[in-house]
């Protein structure tokens, strides 16, 4: 197209040229010829597009040259026909290109309506439309007959508020309207409970929550335990990474267990915090840990337990639980605030049994740059009175705990009292100075010197509790520091500045009241970390000689009573019982195909047996009619099939089952047993019922179960002579059985019977056998008869009774006749199956009215279901039931194994007892003896061991 474009062009500008005078053509006027120009470059160009051979002379005068002209023109028409030519050509290309893209659109001819539905639809709306116009236009006219128009009444309205409002003005109504505190609605009592109870909810969740996250790490920590343990002892354990005041922190944790399930206590060294409550205790622990780790209360008690906190050097500011693997980094408000959570649920969830406060430890480890090592116990604060919401024994146990711990010889008493208070009502002093009269181990702490500097009008008190002579107590040292301004937000950085610059510039402990090195809480901390660790290098000596003797002496009680048996703790004998459990299940595979259907034959017979008699046999019997007989037999095998048949031999199987497994489990008490058979016994039997407890059939067994045995019922054909004999003989057993058990369930006993036994009857016998002598004569000399008795025979039998010095009522009557009438049935079904015994010709040819076998047909399709409901439960047992029992065993053995309060809830026995605690006393000595290998391998690296020698306090009594 651009081609022929620049084509174009030049032709118009050639016929531009010649029209006018060009410089390359001379056309003389009066000659009227052409001058071409001989080397002009348009001549050129023109005479090669035109093709036209111009001859280098000049034309002659007067003729014209036309066919230049012509040949011109053709040229042009040429270029039209390109032209439109091109741009039909374009235009169907892109009437296709459109026609493409408008296939490619979704069909939306669904969208058009039928023209009808439309017109119906706008007649409705305008019918609607027309409806709402005209009430409003109806509306509107009564308003103005009755003067109600909307313009009138709103002025009325507004010249009726003017009125009002000069009066309104002038009276304290306005006033009380206007005041914003009026409306300000104070939360009701309703409300207020609404909250607490939901706030008390929340907890009651956290509780719970934090209760099954300890759950599942103690149960991580035992499976550590027991991973280590199975690894093999040859298998060392790397011990490097443990700090010394880590293994210390761990032996006092194994201590705390030994001595909660033995009631013992050791003599390990300990920083026992206590005071009275909001006496600021916690707050010093916190100064000395530097982080607000603990949860505050205004005036409640938060301490409900008591927390012991490791502190160890370290390079990272964090705490850990000692049963959980999370760091929480006390740099961070966001998880401060979590582990003052968590210790707050902790607490929340070991007070049980409606108690106020806990004896169960916390275990705490927090390590920083700078901290000083050592174990510190904060203990909940004395009370002196019992409040509203405590239990009635509060006072009593927080002085029990409190006594548990501070009776311990080698415990060092951070005794802490509020120098803000009067000196008089410190509870906590008595108790001190009851367990520690001489003050060897009791360090005294006065807090909130700073308030008692402001409040107090007399100095000479504070003076007189930091030189000793005020309380009734005496003490190895004092120290005065301030843990806070009052306010809990603040963070530790803040009120150690605050510390700092309070006791440079008091009046009060500037003079000569204590040093310098017995101000703050840093020189408090560091001192009590020196001392602690001089009484841990001369105790732990003793300590370890003392579970050395005990473990002696437990050790030669193990040889002297059980001298054949190896000492095997619960987590290796609850494996052994894992052991022997999974080994039965193994041999209930091995059970033979006999042994199962026979099994399950009988069961399935005993559950279906009173059915069959009292439902089947009995109720379908009317006379002599074998077609009424097989119509009502056919109809409730059918209802039977659909209904309950199913689901009580799948029952049946199950009972086969745990009868299965609970007989090779009684076949193991007649081996002779090996010392410890009797101690798990009991967690074998919990485990094999819980199982079984909790073990469901599958429910497609079920379905399957119930088409087999419609299609066996549903077939009334007997095959062979050999299953008539078969039916006959299996009639007669079960008819055998059934007599002899309404026999042996008889209401009243024959005359042989009673001469036997040498036994007068009773005055009910006496009665029973008169009834049963005058109904034995309706059963007599009758092919057939009715099971029930009609009015006219009750009242004949009643009649006869009375007659015979007996007054009985119709249910008497009746039951004696429910167990007459079965007996003869089943005597005359016997008689039945007996005269049947070569009647399967006649069966097999149809001949059903020369003898009624109908009753053999019916024992036949019953037996035949049996067979087939035994092998298929048989089959579903040994393939798929005894599978997932044994799945279902595992995961309970798997769970069970983490639970030690279920160990030692079914492991039980003289012998477990005394290997459990071997085990604890050999694992205690040996981490004691770790630790006493460290401490002395760094007191060698050192001259100058940190923490070995306790600082002099001046001592004033």
């Amino acid at each position: 197209m651009r081609r022929i474009y620049c084509l174009f062009m030049r032709h118009v500008c050639l016929v531009s040229a010649l029209r006018k005078s060009s410089p390359c053509f001379n056309v003389s006027s009066s000659q009227r010829g052409y001058v071409i120009c001989r080397h002009s470059s348009l001549n050129r160009q023109v005479m090669s597009l035109l093709k036209v051979n111009v001859p280098l002379s000049v034309a002659p005068y007067g003729i014209r040259n036309f066919s230049l002209i012509t040949r011109l023109v053709k040229g042009i028409m040429h270029i039209r026909y390109v032209v439109i030519g091109t741009i039909v050509g374009g235009g169907l290309t892109l009437s296709q290109h459109v026609q493409s893209w408008m296939d490619k659109l979704p069909d939306l001819s669904w969208i058009n309506m039928d023209s009808t539905l439309v017109a119906q639809l706008k007649d409705s709306f305008r019918t609607v439309a027309d409806t709402v116009t005209t009430q409003k236009m109806l509306l509107y006219k009564k308003m103005e007959d009755t003067g109600l128009l909307p313009k009138q009444v709103k002025r009325d309205l507004l010249e009726w508020f003017e009125d009002k409002k000069t009066v309104l003005t002038d009276t304290p109504l306005l006033s009380l309207i206007t005041d914003p505190a009026v409306f300000e609605e104070s939360p009701s009592d309703e409300a207020k409970e609404a909250h607490e109870r939901g706030r008390n909810d929340t907890l009651q969740t956290e509780m719970k929550f934090q209760e099954k996250i300890e759950q599942l790490e103690k149960e991580n920590a035992e499976l550590r335990r027991v991973l280590q343990s199975q690894s093999g002892k040859d298998v060392k354990l790397r011990k490097g990474n443990e700090s010394l005041i880590d293994m210390y922190s761990s032996v006092l944790d194994l201590l705390i267990d030994y001595d909660s399930s033995y009631s013992t206590q050791d003599h390990l060294p300990r920083v026992v915090v206590v005071g009275d409550q909001s006496s600021g205790k916690t707050s010093v622990l916190e100064m000395i840990a530097q982080a607000r780790i603990f949860p505050r209360g205004s005036g409640e008690m938060m301490t409900r337990a008591p927390v012991k906190v490791t502190l160890s050097d370290g390079p990272y500011h964090i705490a850990q639980f000692r049963d959980s693997q999370r760091e929480f980094d006390l740099t961070s408000e966001k998880e401060l605030a979590e582990l003052r959570r968590e210790i707050e649920l902790r607490m929340l969830n070991s007070v049980k049994g409606g108690k106020t406060v806990s004896n169960e430890v916390i275990g705490l480890s927090v390590k920083g740059p700078g901290l000083p090592r050592m174990v510190l116990v904060d203990l909940p604060g004395v009370i002196s009175t019992v409040t509203t919401g405590m239990a009635a024994d509060t006072k009593e146990d927080i002085l029990k705990i409190c006594k548990t711990y501070l009776e311990n010889p080698n415990a060092i008493i951070l005794c802490i009292q509020d120098g803000s208070v009067d000196a008089e009502r410190s509870n906590v002093t008595e108790l001190v100075s009851s367990v520690d009269p001489a003050g060897k181990r009791t360090i005294l702490v006065l807090t909130k010197v700073d308030l008692a500097e402001e409040n107090l009008a007399n100095p000479d008190m504070i003076k007189k509790i930091l030189q000793g002579e005020l309380f009734p107590m005496k003490a190895l040292g004092y120290f005065a520091v301030v843990t806070g301004k009052g306010n809990s937000g603040d963070s530790i950085d803040v009120i150690r500045n605050y510390e700092e610059s309070f006791f440079a510039k008091s009046q009060l402990f500037q003079g000569s009241i204590l040093p310098p090195s017995q101000l703050t809480t840093k020189n408090m901390s560091l001192a009590v970390s020196k001392c602690f660790w001089k009484m841990v290098k001369e105790s732990i000596g003793q300590q370890a000689d003392s579970f050395k003797a005990v473990r002696f002496n437990l050790e030669t009680e193990w040889k002297n009573r059980f001298p054949k048996l190896r000492d095997i703790d619960r987590d290796e004998l609850y494996a052994r019982a894992k052991t022997e459990i999974l080994d039965e299940l193994v041999q209930l595979n091995a059970t033979s195909t006999a042994e199962w259907e026979t099994a399950l034959r009988e069961k399935l017979w005993e559950t279906m047996s009173s059915y069959v008699f009292e439902n089947i046999l009995i109720s379908a019997f009317v006379g002599d009619k074998p077609h009424a007989f097989n119509t009502t037999v056919d109809i409730k095998l059918k209802h039977w099939a659909d209904t309950q048949l199913p689901r009580k031999c799948v029952d049946a199987g199950w009972a086969v089952l745990r009868e299965q497994f609970t007989r090779l489990n009684v076949s193991k008490k007649h081996q002779p047993e090996d010392g410890w058979s009797s101690c798990y016994k009991p967690l074998k039997e919990a485990v094999i019922e819980k199982a079984l407890n909790s073990h469901t059939w599958n429910k497609r067994a079920l379905e399957s179960l119930r088409i087999i045995q419609q299609n066996a019922l549903e077939d009334r054909t007997v095959p062979s002579k050999a299953c008539w004999k078969d039916a006959i003989l299996f009639m007669e057993d079960k008819i055998k059985l059934r007599l002899k058990e309404l026999e042996k369930h008889s209401l009243h006993d024959s005359k042989t019977a009673r001469w036997f036994r040498w036994s007068s009857p009773s005055e009910d016998e006496l009665k029973i056998q008169a009834i049963a002598d005058h109904l034995k004569p309706l059963l007599h000399n009758i092919s057939s008869r009715n099971p029930f008795i009609d009015s006219d025979e009750m009242i004949m039998i009643r009649r006869n009774v009375r007659n015979s010095g007996f007054e009985v009522g119709e249910d008497e009557v009746r039951e004696t006749w429910h167990q007459l009438y079965r007996v003869w049935f089943l005597r005359k079904s016997l008689l039945t199956a007996n005269e049947c015994q070569s009647m399967f010709l006649h069966h097999q040819k149809g001949f059903d009215e020369v003898g009624d076998c109908s009753s053999v047909v019916l024992f036949w399709r019953v037996q035949r279901m049996l067979h087939i409901t035994a092998n298929a439960l048989r089959q579903q047992i040994v393939s798929t039931e005894v599978r997932y029992l044994e799945k279902e065993i595992k995961e309970i053995l798997n769970e069970w194994s983490h639970d030690s309060q279920m160990k030692r809830q079914y492991l039980q026995g003289a012998q477990v007892e005394l290997a459990e605690k071997l085990k604890q006393v050999r694992v205690i000595q040996e981490k004691i003896e770790d630790f006493i290998a460290m401490l002395n391998n760094e007191s060698k690296r050192s001259t100058h061991c940190k923490g070995c020698y306790c600082i002099k306090f001046p001592v004033k009594y």
